[in-house]
């Protein structure tokens, strides 16, 4: 195994008109810090490369400062120039940013099939899950068809106040593609695996997730 990961930004800063969004900082920021310390190489792509927008900055969380200060000084590369045979597992981070770019990119979509079809995980944390409303396998079918999930629930998208903004919401489009949408309790952290497949609900989830990621990549080693 490779012992990489990658990490997934959206590129996409406008929340339909009405503010601006981008990726979540900290649903990036923890499992990157998670992974590294566990001695994984972290690469960190985006939809079109360079300075992905920012939501949700917080300059007094030191995993946070040291993210972006990455980021600012490396760019990310673009999700279309990744190899997805170098990667144990991909994490799709959340933000509202993602519900606009994610769901319809071509490599998005190549780079989650591929590293799931190739014995990797996929992971999806919030509005990250909205890389796997469109993904499909090689046989057509949907990634989450048959699958339990974790996903930023209709609640907490009312409680945001942007239940009638975003383009869908994200728990009715899974159950739509045949997931089993699990939900917890608003903004508390729930994470679900099933099988290479791993979810989170909120930005609460973060870490829990990216925890379980390890968990399940240490079991494939063996």
């Amino acid at each position: 195994m490779n012992k990489r990961i990658l990490i997934a930004l959206t590129s996409n800063d406008d929340l339909g008109g009405v503010e601006r969004t981008g990726y979540y900082v900290p649903e990036a920021a923890h499992p990157w810090e998670i992974f590294r310390k566990a001695g994984y190489e972290v690469d960190v792509a985006s939809v079109r490369g360079g300075q992905p927008p920012q939501d949700g900055f917080d300059s007094a969380d030191q995993a946070q400062v040291d993210f972006v200060a990455l980021v600012e000084q490396q760019g990310t590369g673009r999700l279309a120039d990744a190899d997805p045979s170098r990667y144990d597992a991909v994490l799709y981070a959340g933000g509202h940013g993602t519900m606009w770019d994610f769901p319809d990119d071509p490599d998005v979509i190549r780079v989650g099939r591929q590293v799931y079809e190739g014995g990797g995980v996929v992971a999806a944390v919030c509005h990250g899950p909205s890389a796997l409303v469109n993904l499909t396998l090689s046989d057509g079918s949907y990634l989450v068809s048959g699958k339990r999930v974790a996903a930023f629930t209709n609640e907490e998208e009312k409680l945001r106040g942007v239940a009638d903004v975003v383009p869908f919401l994200l728990a009715d489009k899974l159950v739509e593609r045949g997931a089993q949408h699990e939900p917890g309790a608003n903004w508390q952290a729930q994470v679900v695996v099933d099988g290479r497949l791993a979810t989170g609900q909120n930005p609460a989830s973060a870490t829990p997730l990216a925890e379980r990621v390890l968990e399940v990549l240490a079991e494939r080693r063996g």
